[in-house]
């Protein structure tokens, strides 16, 4: 952790100009050829037996060999492997955590029905309480069996996890070339952008622990799933492999 202020602290200087109102706090722009594991942790397997399936009874299996970091890229790629379908799923869990802030990731999504890459936050007292207590914000969701839809979703204890708050916009080109995913949230609200265009808007007027667990300290995930409940259960086995490519993240507050 202290590697990580140390390093954020530098680049302030150079990107303060982004906005007038918030410092960046946070950045990687995946420079080198190896994965920041000062910022970053790999999940393994497919979730069993706490888990299994992730609770989505999504297909993949997640790796640590999955991913490359090239040219100033993360490169998450799925893989058909005999009978595996395999992935890459990371997170800043006890390395990073945020409480309000803007929070933005410009990536290149994958195609081909069944992949289902994400860009996400989940509370970070998530061991004490447990899902959906602390709360999870999907900050971009993208299912290719509907390749123009970008999708927005809040879990809550209030809809027992369930995506009872959530927003879809259709964009006829967002599965070509790179795009921006950001969400800026307050003690307030919680709001979505796709390309710097606000899409969607959660702000309960009465708060409480189970409609709002966003009053506390939250991780980031980048993961590239595989079928599920979402993703679909018809997967195109052959698309793969396939390539989930983000060009940087970044955390200002």
């Amino acid at each position: 952790m202290r590697y990580l202020l140390i390093t954020c602290v530098l680049i302030v200087c150079s990107c303060a100009a982004t906005t007038e109102q918030e410092r960046l706090i946070f950045e990687d722009e995946f420079l080198g050829s190896e994965l920041n594991t000062n910022f970053w942790s790999f999940e393994y397997g497919d979730g069993c037996p706490e888990i299994c399936g992730w609770g989505n009874e999504e297909q993949q299996f997640y790796t640590d060999k999955n991913y490359s970091v090239q040219n100033g890229f993360l490169v998450i790629t799925a893989k058909q492997e005999d009978s595996l379908i395999t992935s890459t799923r990371i997170k800043t869990q006890d390395k990073f955590n945020f409480q309000y802030g803007t929070v933005e990731m410009r990536a290149k999504l994958p195609k081909g029905k069944g992949t289902w890459p994400a860009f996400w936050l989940l509370g970070e007292n998530i061991r004490e309480v447990g899902w959906p207590l602390s709360g999870e914000i999907d900050i971009m969701e993208f299912a290719g069996k509907d390749p123009h839809l970008i999708h927005h979703t809040l879990h809550t204890q209030s809809s027992h996890g369930a995506s009872e708050n959530t927003f879809s916009t259709n964009f006829p080109s967002i599965d070509t070339g790179f795009h921006t995913y950001k969400a800026k949230w307050t003690a307030n609200s919680i709001k979505f952008f796709v390309n710097n265009e606000l899409q969607y808007t959660y702000s309960p007027e009465q708060k409480n622990i189970e409609n709002w667990p966003f009053d506390q300290p939250f991780f980031i995930l980048i993961n590239f799933a595989v079928g599920g409940h979402f993703g679909g259960h018809e997967v195109d086995e052959s698309i793969f492999p396939q390539e989930y490519i983000i060009d940087y993240v970044k955390v200002w507050q």
